[in-house]
């Protein structure tokens, strides 16, 4: 099984994920990730993350997923995209950024994880 890369340290508006440069916003999942463009699919922090945003993370063999909503909760996820998930049996867990960073590196010691993170709002 390839492993999910750890987060090693995250505040407000910075990032620091195992491998990869710093940045802001990440698409984590089995074997690598990439800084996470919220433009490549109109995401905006309502109606929130989109079923484009987690294709990916599937694409890449993740059973569970992490959607970070922001340190101040701020993102939303769109109803469309829990539904695709739940459509494809995928586990989806909601949390505030640092708490969302705590289960992903949880998460990432023992099973097949992806993860959404948004670093600021």
């Amino acid at each position: 099984m390839e492993t999910s890369p750890k987060i090693e340290a995250v505040t407000w508006g910075s990032m620091e994920v195992q491998g990869l440069p710093a940045g802001k916003d990440f698409k984590l999942y089995p074997g690598g990730g990439r800084q996470w463009d919220w433009n490549e699919t109109g995401t905006r922090h309502e109606p929130g993350i989109q079923p484009a945003d987690v294709a990916e993370l599937l694409d890449k063999g993740a059973t569970t997923i992490v959607l970070s909503r922001g340190m101040e909760s701020r993102l939303h996820v769109d109803p469309a995209t829990l539904e695709l998930l739940r459509e494809r049996g995928v586990a989806v867990h909601e949390a505030e950024t640092t708490e969302a960073v705590r289960l992903y590196n949880k998460l990432a010691e023992s099973e097949p994880v992806g993860g959404l993170f948004h670093s600021t709002c």
